[in-house]
């Protein structure tokens, strides 16, 4: 409500509008002075008689009509005022109708994200009212909608924002609609959680920055958070060490002791509090190793006829209801492996199924899919409403893998979608979505699998593969098309061509790191008579040797090393474009270096023997 204008005090001097003003009122308003004069005023007596004198009357008269003209003015002033304020409410409820239409309406392509724009929804949400409305206002229905949302596996190789910038587009290009984040140690944390964070954790802004992405190339974001099992980034810190189910073992957190459910609330406060436009969360909960062979647990099984089962769901139980009490609508996942072994009366006594749903996980390129049904009607009959598979486009296939198996992965992607089509046999529970994952580390403390971009081929025909409903012509057209490549070879896991994606160029010198560094030092090395015969490694570690023998394969071995270091820097270079320090330390310590040093060595002591021009061997 507008505040009230004051009203001309008696003997006050009256500002004259402007003439124009005066106009507009003139035109639409007609007083008669004579006739005002006769027309009694609120709690004044009409006087007994009319006075002849005009002289005497005008005044009176005049300032009565002026009183009645500043009154009309205050008015219509207060209606512009009004109209006005209407019009910039308006405006701004078109701007936050706008966000609530995530996707975009139909034909028509999403303006860019503007930071003053973005400033003022902010503002906005402020003045609307409370965070739980202003999340129903601006998320979208995905009732109707199969979600394909592409695992990005944070715990290894997270790529610069700048990377991923490129790499969105993509995705949604090749038939992606959401991508699943498991941030573990890439996240912001702040306060007591500082400590959980990696040191080259992505920051606040970067974090804004990856949904407004995500947002422009029409990507949902289901942030991940594990909260019981694969916790490695949480219980190897001595400050959580007391956390653990196991005190050796830092895979699983000890569900008994309070502090526990305590932590998770505060690192799901603050990832969710970075994520306030998701309508999913991913909590884990896959894999709790080791569950019930801890003291407490041992004690509370005693207690409960040994149900171990009955002890996971309690504490899914736990973190499920703080997640539905304290953000409104937003709805669960969580990995089903845990559940295979669960009994329904179980599951469906938890009370879980009301607000969660089951991710069924099988990475195998032909998995029993009769074996999946069979949990599909599980997880229907213990209540769940709907269901999401997960399948892999990478990660799978060996802890240390460098190279994506593409005929692997196609296989895993074909046998998911007989089930997909099959799911009208399940008429209780609806498939909601699939998760592609990539994996990038099969737990905090292995190597690197396959890196992003070498697993962007695979990626590429698996989400294609899901979307046209096979790998047909047509599809393994548009992959070629979009991919920048003139074939692709399944079964040898290779493509033709340079590729035009972003991260091409390190796809290709990971092809040739893969296939060729190990090989060719071999050979240079281990098949050389020579070598063998005058400088063997009797010979370097005496530091003797005859130049006229060396000089016959040194040339050869220099070369090769030349090349390999020109190669290598510019493979380094590549790298550093897309990934922090420690992922490229990481990859060249486990992948190029065993190679590399070898050969490194070989041309060390041959330049330093050679310079000793056949000197006596060393004692």
């Amino acid at each position: 409500m507008e505040p009230s204008s004051p009203e001309p005090q008696a003997g006050a001097q009256t500002i004259r509008p402007s003439s124009l003003c005066i106009a507009q009122v003139e035109q639409n308003h007609t007083w008669d002075v004579r006739a005002s004069a006769e027309v009694a005023l609120p709690g004044r007596s009409r006087p007994a008689s009319r006075v002849p004198c005009e002289d005497m009357a005008f005044p009176r008269n005049q300032k009565l009509n002026l009183l009645r003209l500043t009154v009309l003015l205050i008015v219509a002033l207060a209606g512009i005022k009004f109209i006005f304020r209407d019009s910039v409410t308006l405006d701004l409820h078109k701007h936050i109708s706008k966000d609530n239409d995530f996707w975009g309406k139909a034909g028509e392509e999403k303006e860019e994200a503007n930071p003053h724009n973005q400033a003022l929804e902010l503002s906005v949400v402020k003045i609307m009212g409370p965070k739980e409305d202003t999340k129903k206002q601006l998320s979208m229905d995905f009732s109707t909608t199969e979600m394909r949302l592409v695992h990005l596996d944070l715990k290894g190789a997270a790529p610069k924002v700048s990377y991923l910038e490129q790499v969105f587009p993509l995705l949604s290009k090749l038939g992606a609609n959401g991508i699943l984040v498991e941030y573990e140690d890439m996240f912001p944390f702040k306060g007591e959680l500082e400590t959980l964070k990696s040191s080259y954790a992505y920051s606040e802004d970067d974090i804004e920055k990856i949904q407004r992405l995500a947002a422009l190339n029409k990507l949902e974001v289901v942030p991940l958070v594990q909260t019981f099992g694969h916790v490695e980034f949480i219980l190897k810190h001595d400050k959580y060490r007391y956390l653990r189910e196991v005190e050796r073992f830092p895979n699983s957190l000890n569900p008994h002791v309070p502090d526990t459910l305590s932590l998770l609330k505060s690192i799901l406060s603050q990832v969710m509090d970075k994520h306030r436009h998701s309508n999913w969360i991913h909590i884990g909960a896959d894999e709790v190793f080791h569950l019930g062979e801890g003291m407490d647990s041992k004690n509370w099984i005693s207690l409960n006829n040994g149900d171990v089962g009955k002890m996971y769901l309690n504490h899914i139980k736990e973190v499920v209801n703080f997640i539905v009490n304290q953000y409104k609508g937003l709805q669960v996942l969580m990995w089903d492996d845990m559940l295979r072994k669960i009994s329904m009366g179980a599951i469906q006594e938890s009370g879980i199924p009301k607000h969660a749903s089951p991710v069924l996980w099988f990475y195998a390129p032909d998995f029993d899919t009769e074996q999946i049904g069979k949990f599909i009607s599980k997880y229907a009959d213990s209540g769940f409403k709907s269901v999401w598979f997960a399948s892999a486009f990478k990660g799978t296939t060996g802890p240390a893998q460098a190279w994506t198996p593409l005929n692997y992965h196609l296989k895993n992607h074909l046998s998911w979608l007989k089930v997909i089509q099959a799911m009208s046999k399940f008429p209780l529970i609806k498939f909601q979505g699939i998760a592609l994952t990539g994996w990038q580390r099969y737990d905090h403390y292995s190597v690197l699998c396959e890196l992003l971009p070498v697993g962007i081929p695979s990626l590429a025909m698996c989400l294609q593969t899901l979307v046209n409903g096979g790998f047909t012509e047509a599809t393994n057209k548009k992959i070629l098309d979009v991919l920048g490549f003139q074939n692709i070879h399944l079964e040898k896991s290779t493509c033709e061509g340079n590729g035009a994606f972003p991260g091409s160029e390190i796809y290709r010198m990971v092809e040739q790191i893969n296939g060729q560094l190990k090989e060719s030092t071999a050979k240079v090395l281990e098949e050389e008579s020579a070598i063998k015969g005058w400088f063997s490694l009797y010979h370097r570690k005496h530091r003797f040797g005859n130049p006229r023998n060396l000089e016959n394969f040194g040339s050869k071995v220099l070369k090769v090393h030349e090349d390999w270091e020109n190669f290598i820097q510019n493979f380094r270079s590549q790298l550093e474009s897309i990934y922090f320090p420690d992922t490229v330390e990481e990859w060249m310590e486990e992948n190029v270096n065993p190679y590399m040093d070898r050969l490194r060595e070989f041309v060390r002591d041959y330049r330093e023997i050679i310079r000793l021009n056949a000197k006596p061997k060393a004692l």
